[in-house]
């Protein structure tokens, strides 16, 4: 079901994927997203399944892990009201990366590689505007994660 209200606007223009918009260019945008819901322990995305499309979590929580090499489930990262996923599948067309599972009653909206490539068409200047933003908050995540590569190299070479 696609959506669109006055509320759910302006949580969006809050979230870092939305930033920067003008009116005409986010009403056009959410007017493209479906509402998704997910119970506690639903698995929203799964490690290593095709994927084309992202979301913005609107409420609840949710658990991002990864599958290691020895079978054991990796908890990666936490997501909450804000925060948005998938994105990879979008920019680079492989499947999904890790598996993401609703931790409580989950309320997401989903944007598809379809309905982004029509954003592209009929809006430009805001599709450069939305790719920017997801290319912020990807080099957010790669600092994150050098910082964390950093801390192990350090916490292995003291061992």
């Amino acid at each position: 079901m696609a959506v669109s209200s006055p509320d759910l606007k302006a949580f969006l223009l809050a979230t870092p994927f939305f930033g920067g918009l003008s009116d005409a260019s986010c009403d056009l945008l959410v007017s493209m997203l479906v509402e998704r819901r997910f119970g506690a322990g639903d698995t929203v995305v799964a490690e290593g399944e095709p994927g084309r499309s992202m979301f913005v979590v609107h409420s609840g929580e949710l658990v991002v892990s990864k599958l290691g090499g020895s079978g054991r489930i990796i908890r990666m990262a936490s997501l909450g009201p804000g925060d948005f996923f998938g994105e990879m599948t979008l920019i680079e067309m492989q499947n999904r990366s890790a598996t993401i599972v609703a931790q409580s009653p989950t309320l997401l909206y989903e944007l598809t590689a379809r309905q982004l490539y029509a954003y592209y068409k009929a809006d430009i200047y805001a599709y450069v505007m939305v790719m920017q933003n997801i290319n912020r908050e990807l080099c957010r995540r790669l600092r994150r994660a050098d910082n964390r590569i950093a801390e192990l190299q350090m916490l292995h070479a003291s061992q």
